[in-house]
C-alpha cells in the first residue's frame, strides 16, 4: 500500500509492482543466474523481523523519501553472492556484502527510474548491509510500504520499498 503515490502518478500500486517484480526478475537472471524466479502474492503484512537473515537498503532522497530493501536467509544471500562471483562462496564476508548491496543498488534505481519517469527528481544512496542471527528492521508504516516475496528453488527473500512524499 503505497498511499504516498499522488493520484497523477503514471501508474497505481498494482501497476508498480508489476513493473518492480519484471525488474527484480531481469536483475537476478541477469546479475544472479536465477531466470526461474517466482513472485509471491503481494504482500499485506509488514515484515520486520529476520533470522540468520542478510539485509541490504538503499535510501531514497527528493520528491519522495524512502528505502529499498533486499531481505535474504544467509545461505540464499552466499548463493547469490556464488551466482555473481561464478565460485562458491561459503561465509558471510565482503563480497557477500558487496553483492547483496549492488543487487539492492539495481532494485532502487529501477524503482527510481520508473518513480521519476515523469521528471520527478530523486536521488539513491549508497547501500546499507545489516546482518545477524536476529535483527528487526522498521523503516515506516504499512500503509507506505510495498512488499515483493520470492521464490528460487531454495528458499523465499523479500523486495520492499517504503515510499512517502518528500
Amino acid at each position: 500500500m503505497l498511499s504516498a503515490l499522488p493520484a497523477t502518478a503514471p501508474f497505481n500500486e498494482s501497476d508498480l509492482a508489476s513493473r518492480v517484480i519484471s525488474d527484480v526478475q531481469e536483475v537476478f537472471g541477469t546479475m544472479v543466474g536465477i531466470h526461474d524466479l517466482l513472485p509471491l502474492p503481494l504482500m499485506t503484512d509488514l515484515v520486520t523481523h529476520f533470522e540468520n537473515s542478510v539485509t541490504a537498503m538503499v535510501g531514497l532522497v527528493g520528491a519522495y523519501s524512502g528505502v529499498v530493501c533486499l531481505h535474504a536467509p544467509r545461505n540464499l544471500a552466499l548463493d547469490f553472492t556464488s551466482g555473481m562471483l561464478g565460485v562458491e562462496v561459503a561465509e558471510l564476508d565482503e563480497d557477500v556484502h558487496d553483492a547483496m548491496g549492488e543487487l539492492a543498488n539495481m532494485i532502487a534505481g529501477a524503482f527510481k527510474h520508473h518513480l521519476s519517469s515523469n521528471g520527478t527528481d530523486i536521488k539513491i544512496s549508497l547501500p546499507s548491509i545489516i546482518t545477524g542471527n536476529e535483527y528487526f528492521v522498521s523503516a515506516g508504516k504499512p500503509d507506505d510500504t510495498l512488499s515483493l516475496g520470492f521464490a528460487t528453488s531454495q528458499k523465499c527473500f523479500l523486495v520492499s520499498a517504503v515510499l512517502e512524499k518528500g
